[in-house]
């Protein structure tokens, strides 16, 4: 799937079942692999990064195997893995590579780790010094200071200390501290800098202590392991659910009014992003949690406001937070992210342009964001989402006030394989209504005055087709060249109004409306690509409160959850008669006989066409307007919906 079309949401609530945390998921199997008996893994995350770290490990030798249940058994190798020479290959996953790279440096083996592209963007030249520093011999196979790598056996090295930059990633202490119980000597690794992503380091001392290693700890200076430390298995360990994954459930309650629940973690995990709750509460969310869940709900009074926080402590559910700015009153400024620049993209860059294309003014920084939301809205486009999964799924948050295209969506499976479906499953789309049916049958004028009835939004599919015949007959551009029609389409410039329909800023309603303009507009229909180019422009007509979808395709491709499916008919004759009428009224000249035979022809031809033929769906309604004067069709569609008069 190259892209995801999520409507606008009106609420969102109910409860989402968290996956297990990636960060202790790829700690736990690497320390359960490094340690003495048998682990079994419950509630393991079953992603892209879990899978390469798996990956990674049966081929070092380590045993992986099912549980019972949902547990995964992995047998340790007592920190000697048997494969001496392997060739790994770790995707985008820094919780594997990392720690990966530093455990094989002080094996005794001969590996080679490398990634995708943007893995080898990424710096690992701060671990690869202090590796260093200990015998490692670790060599670049590309540019210095980035993967890929090259590991060989270290040699024999007495240092009892060493040093390590914090300010870059906390993975690079995270990686050392797993892999000094190997050496078999006390060791004490001095932080230089300021520790960025702190949390972090405390998940990997809770689990290292978990599997019989404590870490003695000097402030956020300095960590020494004994020269004692072992890792042993602890039986069987539950894995969290992810505090990074609940913040974008959390946030759409706070949104969305809530309440919404995530079940999994509780106010006491051991990772730090769990304290998302609290920035939520600071911009005024109703929060609440017990021993294994937190719920958000809206504010009781009012919207969200804008923060000023320091993030070192949330790095990764900080994202979260940039989107949820768009919903706040005033500005957000989100500091101490610099980790950012270093993650899957350049998430400061990548956040600062995507919700500038929704409409908010961002200043970006080398450590910080400021936002300040959209003055008028915010705007329907397609989200980039740059091979990150985390962009991909901060930004759906902005669903909650427009339309979103989400381009490479499957980018969430790095760890959160079904988000888009539990995040379908708890948000309540904008309600819509879909009108088709055949030429004449009336359904614009019905569509008009049932949207009027309702308040809600109106669409006139068909005027899109019409528009791009007439702009493609401007533009001089034939219209069987479907390539350059398609392009026409997707750069239409066109506002609709109370009574007006604008064209590049010109009245055009009754130059759609010309008998050359409506073959044109039924002969580009039938382009696929000119289908595609609109698909997403239709779409993002359905806002709050409503939509009322007027034309071919509404119930069946554009809006196939739409509440209620109408298809409109009547007698060609009838048909003929109210189009005779609309062109007298007009002051054109007209013949029924002609008019009864160009929709025949178009009947024929509509039902016909190989790319969406006009016929009833089977889950619409069937209204034949033949006997039926305009208010009485009206409220038969508004006592289908249940908006209209109540049945006696």
């Amino acid at each position: 799937m190259d892209h995801l079309d999520l409507p606008q949401l009106c609420a969102a609530r109910g409860t989402v079942h968290l996956p297990g945390s990636k960060s202790l998921s790829n700690r736990l199997l690497l320390l359960a692999a490094l340690a003495t008996g048998r682990t079994e893994l419950g509630d393991l995350l079953l992603s892209d990064d879990t899978a390469r770290m798996l990956a990674a490990l049966r081929v070092l030798g380590v045993g992986v195997a099912p549980g019972e249940g949902k547990t995964l058994c992995i047998t340790g190798v007592a920190g000697d893995f048997p494969v001496r020479a392997a060739d790994l290959f770790l995707g985008n996953a820094g919780t594997a590579f990392r720690p990966l790279t530093a455990v094989l440096a002080l094996a005794r083996g001969d590996y080679r780790l490398s990634g995708v592209p943007r893995m080898h963007e990424r710096p690992i030249g701060d671990l690869v010094d202090a590796l260093r520093q200990l015998g490692a011999e670790i060599s670049y196979l590309g540019v210095e200071g980035f993967p890929p790598l090259l590991i060989h056996p270290p040699r024999p090295c007495p240092n009892d200390v060493v040093q390590v930059r914090g300010d870059v990633s906390s993975q690079f202490l995270t990686g050392l501290l797993m892999a000094l119980p190997l050496r078999g000597v006390e060791t004490t690794v001095e932080v230089v800098g300021e520790l960025i992503s702190r949390p972090y380091i405390d998940i990997t001392l809770a689990s290292m202590a978990r599997f019989g290693v404590e870490v003695r700890r000097d402030g956020w200076r300095r960590f020494t392991v004994p020269a004692s430390s072992a890792y042993r298995s602890p039986g069987l360990v539950q894995v969290e659910g992810d505090a990074s994954s609940a913040s974008y459930f959390l946030a759409l309650g706070a949104i969305g009014g809530g309440p919404l629940r995530v079940e999994g973690i509780g106010p006491d995990s051991i990772q730090g992003d769990v304290r998302f709750a609290d920035a939520l509460s600071a911009m005024g969310a109703q929060i609440s949690a017990g021993a294994h869940w937190i719920e958000a709900a809206a504010p009781l009074a009012g919207r969200l406001r804008g923060i000023d926080l320091d993030c070192n402590h949330i790095p990764d559910a900080a994202m979260t937070l940039a989107t949820t700015a768009l919903f706040a009153d005033g500005p957000t400024t989100l500091r101490h992210i610099a980790s950012w620049r270093v993650k899957e993209t350049d998430r400061i860059a990548a956040m600062a342009t995507e919700l500038r294309k929704l409409g908010a003014s961002v200043e970006e920084g080398a450590d910080y964001l400021r936002i300040d939301p959209p003055v008028g809205g915010l705007h329907a486009v397609a989200i980039d989402t740059y091979d990150d999964h985390r962009m991909a799924m901060a930004c759906s948050l902005a669903a909650l006030g427009t339309p979103l295209r989400i381009n490479d969506p499957q980018t969430v499976a790095k760890t959160f394989p079904d988000y888009f479906a539990r995040f379908a499953e708890v948000g309540q789309a904008v309600p819509v209504i879909a009108i088709d049916g055949t030429s004449a049958s009336g359904k614009g004028t019905i569509a008009t005055r049932v949207a009027q009835a309702l308040g809600w939004h109106y669409l006139d599919s068909g005027a899109l087709y019409r528009l791009t015949a007439l702009a493609a007959r401007r533009a001089g551009t034939a219209w069987d060249d479907e390539d350059a029609v398609a392009a026409i389409a997707a750069g239409l410039d066109v506002e609709f109004g109370d009574h007006a329909i604008l064209l590049a800023g010109e009245e055009v309603s009754d130059a759609i409306r010309s008998e050359e303009i409506s073959v044109g507009a039924s002969r580009v229909a039938a382009l696929p690509a000119v289908r595609a180019a609109l698909l997403f422009r239709q779409r993002a007509f359905r806002r709050s409160p409503g939509l009322v979808a007027d034309g071919r395709d509404m119930g069946s491709v554009v809006f196939p959850d739409a509440m209620t499916k109408v298809f409109l008919t009547a007698s060609v004759e009838m048909r003929a008669m109210r189009r005779h009428k609309q062109l007298i009224e007009k002051g054109m000249a007209a013949s029924i006989e002609d008019l009864l035979l160009d929709l025949r022809e178009r009947d024929e031809r509509d039902s016909q066409r190989s790319v969406a033929p006009m016929q009833q769906g089977a889950d619409a309604e069937l209204l034949d307007t033949t006997d039926h004067t305009i208010d009485s069709a009206v409220a038969q569609v508004l006592d289908w919906i249940g908006k209209g008069p109540q049945k006696r």
